[in-house]
């Protein structure tokens, strides 16, 4: 039985797109899209605006595919491009501001969450919350970096980070406990 190398051919498919070929390009766009359009889609709540952002970001790949030293993956590269171009968005259109509080920080909270939970009343919640809490959740538990790294790329103090996600998960309980009480009746 011969094993087919995917790593092989992605290298191959990124060596000719760096030379501007719009089939390998083509073939790129069609394997990671998917999976880029979700990752922009966690932080914008409007998908035409979050494919507008995944397609933004396409095109800063294929313009600084040069760049990529292949280092990681190409995917991790590809992801990181998508959360950048998805946070400078929301800069530019909701002025995003981070402000030091940490008189919520202090607060004890309990977890409300159920594992059966569906991903789409989850998404909803999630998209309920404020950008700024969003983002800071989205970029703990979904892209798994840590609060120096979230401070960093925002641009925030680390406890502004972890405030912000002590907020969202707070607010995130307090929804799904709001919607429980609904769906029961009470």
């Amino acid at each position: 039985m011969k094993v087919i190398s995917l790593h092989k051919e992605e290298s191959i498919l990124l060596k000719k797109a760096q030379v501007n070929s719009r089939e390998a390009q083509q073939k790129l766009f069609a394997q990671h899209s998917p999976k880029m359009l979700s990752v922009c889609r966690q932080y914008i709540n409007d998908l035409h605006y979050a494919e507008e952002i995944m397609l933004n970001g396409f095109l800063k790949v294929f313009t600084n595919l040069h760049k990529f030293e292949s280092k990681g993956s190409f995917e991790g590269w590809v992801r990181r491009i998508m959360i950048n171009e998805s946070i400078s968005f929301l800069r530019k259109r909701k002025c995003l501001v981070f402000v030091d509080d940490e008189s919520y920080f202090k607060e004890e909270t309990t977890n409300h969450f159920e594992a059966e939970s569906n991903v789409s009343e989850l998404q909803r919640l999630v998209d309920n919350l404020e950008d700024d809490f969003r983002i800071v959740f989205n970029l703990f538990v979904v892209e798994g970096y840590k609060h120096k790294e979230i401070a960093e790329l925002l641009k925030i103090t680390e406890n502004t980070s972890k405030i912000r996600f002590f907020r969202a998960r707070k607010q995130l309980q307090e929804q799904y406990v709001q919607l429980k009480k609904m769906e029961d009746g009470k």
